[in-house]
């Protein structure tokens, strides 16, 4: 009823959204550390490995979603990256586009990773890459902005403080 009572009050002042409190109890620090790089840098490249023929039914996927948003967000576990990355995106802070980010050259990196160049191995000479991107949503962009140190010098207080991440 209050909820009903606020939105009809025109004077009504929110403030910051109030999901951003419950989406801070539910971050991980490398989950911040992720959002800060993509708050700062943008849209980041990933890419997934099909074997079979491009565009052709019936390609089977052989890795999905690979990037190196753990490394580049300096991430203390990065093998826990994607399911930082799931995290993220069912608190609606970010999303999955199958479109490519405009600096194609970005995904040179992630296309020499070893992992990757032993899948594309494994799979033969019918694998292929297909490039995609992760953002942050509008909500993640205004959380970024509201509940993150984006500048560096108050971050790298931060961090010199060493709090453990549990």
């Amino acid at each position: 009823a209050r909820l009903l009572q606020a939105s009809a009050d025109v004077h009504y002042q929110q403030g910051t959204h109030p999901a951003y409190e419950r989406i801070l109890s539910d971050l991980a620090p490398d989950e911040a550390r992720i959002l800060r790089l993509m708050a700062l840098e943008g849209p980041q490249p990933a890419i997934d490995i099909r074997a079979g023929i491009a565009f052709v039914p019936g390609s089977r996927l052989v890795v999905q979603g690979f990037s190196m948003i753990g490394a580049e967000a300096g991430c203390r576990f990065v093998d826990q990256v994607p399911a930082y990355l799931s995290n993220l995106n069912r608190l609606g802070l970010i999303w999955f586009s199958r479109e490519a980010v405009r600096d194609r050259e970005r995904y040179q990196v992630i296309e020499v990773q070893p992992e990757i160049l032993e899948a594309l191995r494994r799979t033969g000479r019918f694998s292929h890459v297909v490039r995609r991107s992760i953002h942050l949503t509008p909500l993640g962009e205004d959380f970024c902005a509201v509940a993150l140190p984006l500048d560096t010098a108050e971050f790298e207080a931060l961090e010199a403080h060493d709090v453990p991440d549990e």
